[in-house]
C-alpha cells in the first residue's frame, strides 16, 4: 500500500496542534525543536498544504491544518482502541456483527431483515440505532459493518458506500379489536371516520401513504405521529387510533399488540436496504444476508 504521508509524522503535527508551539511539543515528545520542526514541514510538503501559523508566540491552525488536525483525531482514536479490539477478537471465539440501525426502520422489520444470520453458532450481534448521517460516519472508520435503513444512502462525495437492495413488503392498516369491528366492512372509506396513528415525515414510507389516502380521497383525523414505529404499534394496540404497518408483520402485531388487518394499503411498499462499504461485499454475514433477500410479503 502506497501512502502519502508518514504517520509519524503526522502524530508530531497532531502533538503540536494539541500544545499549541513547538517548544511545548518538542518537550513533550522529548525532541529537539528542530527536528519536530522538520518532521511537521515534511509532512506539509507531502500533503501540499501549509497546517501551521505564526499566532502571538504560539502556533495557530489553518483551515486546512483544522481539517487535517480532525482527521488525526480519528486516526489516533482509533489506534488506541486497536489493542483491546484486537485482543478481543483473539480471545473471544464469536462470529461479530455490527449492525446500524436507520432510526425510521420498524424494529420488528430489522428482526425480520437479521433472520439470516440469527443461527450462525457463536454470533455476537451488536444493533446500533441513529440517525443516518452518524451511522454512515461510523461504518466509513469501521465502527459499523453494516447499516440497514428503509431508504438508500445519499450521495455524498467525500463517502463511498454501496446501496444493496434486501426486499420490499407492502403496507395494511392495522386496528384494535373495537375499532377493527368499526372499520373492516367498509375498508378503506371507513378509515375517514377513525382516529389515525401515523409515522413521522421522518419515516421514508410517509410520503407514499399521504398520496395513498389522497388517492382514495380521505382526510381522516390524525391523533398521532411516531418517529420510532415500536410506539406508534404500541398506542395503536391502546385503542388510540388505526395505523399503518407492513403485512408481513400481521402475526407478530396480533401477539404482542391485539390488532388486527384491516386491509392493504394498495401501491405502498416498504423498502429495506443494506449499505456498505463495499460494492462487493466480504463480510460473510453480510453475504448470507444479501443471498436471502427478504421476500415482499403480498
Amino acid at each position: 500500500m502506497s501512502l502519502a504521508f508518514n504517520y509519524r509524522h503526522l502524530y508530531y503535527f497532531w502533538v503540536v496542534a494539541k500544545e499549541g508551539s513547538m517548544s511545548r511539543a518538542a518537550e513533550r515528545l522529548n525532541m529537539a525543536i528542530q527536528t519536530v520542526s522538520a518532521q511537521v514541514r515534511i509532512l506539509e510538503r507531502d500533503l501540499g498544504a501549509q497546517l501551521l501559523k505564526p499566532a502571538g508566540r504560539g502556533l495557530a491552525l489553518t483551515e486546512a491544518g483544522r481539517v487535517a488536525l480532525r482527521e488525526a483525531e480519528h486516526i489516533f482514536q482509533l489506534g488506541q482502541t486497536l489493542p483491546d479490539t484486537v485482543r478481543t477478537a483473539a480471545q473471544t471465539p464469536a462470529v461479530r456483527l455490527a449492525v446500524g440501525i436507520a432510526d425510521g426502520l420498524p424494529k420488528l422489520e430489522v428482526q425480520r431483515l437479521l433472520r439470516p444470520v440469527l443461527d450462525v453458532p457463536d454470533l455476537r450481534l451488536l444493533c446500533h440505532e441513529g440517525e443516518m448521517a452518524d451511522l454512515l460516519a461510523d461504518l466509513a472508520v469501521h465502527k459499523l459493518d453494516v447499516v440497514l435503513s428503509d431508504h438508500p444512502a445519499p450521495f455524498h462525495p467525500h463517502l463511498k458506500v454501496h446501496n444493496h437492495h434486501l426486499g420490499v413488503s407492502v403496507m395494511g392498516w392495522y386496528g384494535a379489536l373495537p375499532l377493527w369491528e368499526q372499520a373492516h366492512a367498509d375498508f378503506p372509506a371507513s378509515l375517514q371516520n377513525l382516529p389515525v396513528l401515523l409515522p413521522t415525515t421522518h419515516v421514508a414510507v410517509r410520503e407514499a401513504i399521504d398520496q395513498w389516502l389522497a388517492k382514495q380521497g380521505l382526510s381522516p383525523r390524525i391523533v398521532g405521529e411516531f418517529e420510532d414505529s415500536a410506539l406508534l404499534s404500541t398506542f395503536g394496540g391502546s385503542g388510540l387510533g388505526v395505523f399503518p404497518a407492513t403485512l408481513a408483520l400481521a402475526p407478530d402485531l396480533l401477539q404482542h399488540h391485539q390488532v388486527h388487518l384491516l386491509g392493504r394499503c394498495e401501491g405502498v411498499e416498504e423498502r429495506y436496504y443494506a449499505i456498505s462499504t463495499e460494492r462487493k461485499v466480504a463480510h460473510p454475514l453480510i453475504q448470507r444476508l444479501l443471498e436471502q433477500p427478504l421476500p415482499a410479503a403480498r
